[in-house]
C-alpha cells in the first residue's frame, strides 16, 4: 500500500470512527468506584454498551468480549456473574415476534437505576448543604438564643412577673440592633433596681447614656457609676 493510499485509508477510517460513537454515561465513569466496581468490571459494562449501540448486538459472546478486553472467557464469565448478582445487568430470554426465534439479551436497566440513585443522593446532599447553614452558624445561633432566654429569665425574676412581648422585643433589640453586651444590660438592670426605678424606659436611658460616654463593659459601667455618684 502506497503512502498516499495509506493516508486516504487512514482518513477514511478516522471519519468512520467519528460516525460510530457510543454514548457512555458520564456518571458511570465518575462513580463506578463508588458503586464498588473495579476497572475491569466498569470496562466490561462499557463494552456491553458499545456492542448494543454501535453494532446492535445485545448479547455479545464471551469470545467477542475476550477479543475486546483481552481477558480470558472464564474471567469474563465470572465478572458477568458478579454484575448480575449485584443487580447491574440481567440476562433476559426474548422471542422475535416476527420469526418466533428465541434469543438472549443483556438488560442494563439495573446499571441505570444504580447510577440514578447515586445522582439523586448527590443532588439531595447539595440541596441540603445549600438550605442548611454551616454547623458553626447553627452553633452561634443557638448560643444567641440561649443568651436571650437567660436574659428574659433574669428580667422576669427582677420584675417578679412574665415579660410582655414588647419587653421581650426591647431586650432582643438591645442585643441584636444596639449590640449592647449582655453584661452591660445586666448592669443597667442592677442600676435601675438600685435607683428604685424598675422599668424598661429607665434601663434604656441608662444604656443610651453609657453608650454616649463610651461605656462598653461592666467595668466601665462600674467606674462611670461610681464617678457619677461621687459627683
Amino acid at each position: 500500500m502506497g503512502g498516499e493510499q495509506w493516508k486516504a485509508w487512514a482518513k477514511g477510517a478516522a471519519y468512520t470512527m467519528g460516525m460510530q460513537t457510543a454514548n457512555i454515561p458520564y456518571a458511570l465513569l465518575k462513580y463506578y468506584q463508588a458503586l464498588d466496581l473495579d476497572d475491569a468490571e466498569a470496562m466490561l459494562l462499557l463494552q456491553l454498551l458499545s456492542f448494543r449501540q454501535v453494532e446492535h448486538n445485545e448479547f455479545p459472546t464471551l469470545e467477542e468480549l475476550e477479543w475486546r478486553t483481552g481477558a480470558a472467557p472464564g474471567m469474563i464469565a465470572a465478572r458477568i456473574q458478579k454484575l448480575m448478582k449485584a443487580g447491574f445487568i440481567v440476562i433476559e430470554d426474548e422471542q422475535d415476534p416476527m420469526t418466533g426465534i428465541r434469543y438472549e439479551r443483556y438488560d442494563l436497566s439495573g446499571l441505570y437505576e444504580k447510577l440514578g440513585t447515586i445522582l439523586a443522593s448527590e443532588q439531595q446532599e447539595r440541596i441540603t448543604a445549600i438550605s442548611q447553614p454551616p454547623a458553626a452558624a447553627v452553633s452561634q445561633a443557638t448560643k444567641e438564643e440561649e443568651r436571650e432566654r437567660n436574659l428574659f429569665i433574669i428580667f422576669e425574676k427582677e420584675f417578679a412577673r412574665p415579660l410582655s412581648p414588647m419587653e421581650c422585643e426591647t431586650i432582643s433589640g438591645w442585643l441584636d440592633q444596639d449590640r449592647y453586651p449582655e453584661e452591660l444590660i445586666l448592669m443597667a438592670l442592677k442600676e435601675s433596681v438600685f435607683a428604685g426605678k424598675l422599668h424598661f424606659r429607665y434601663i434604656d436611658r441608662i444604656l443610651l447614656e453609657w453608650n454616649r460616654n463610651r461605656v462598653r463593659t461592666a467595668e466601665d459601667a462600674r467606674a462611670y457609676t461610681q464617678k457619677f455618684r461621687q459627683r
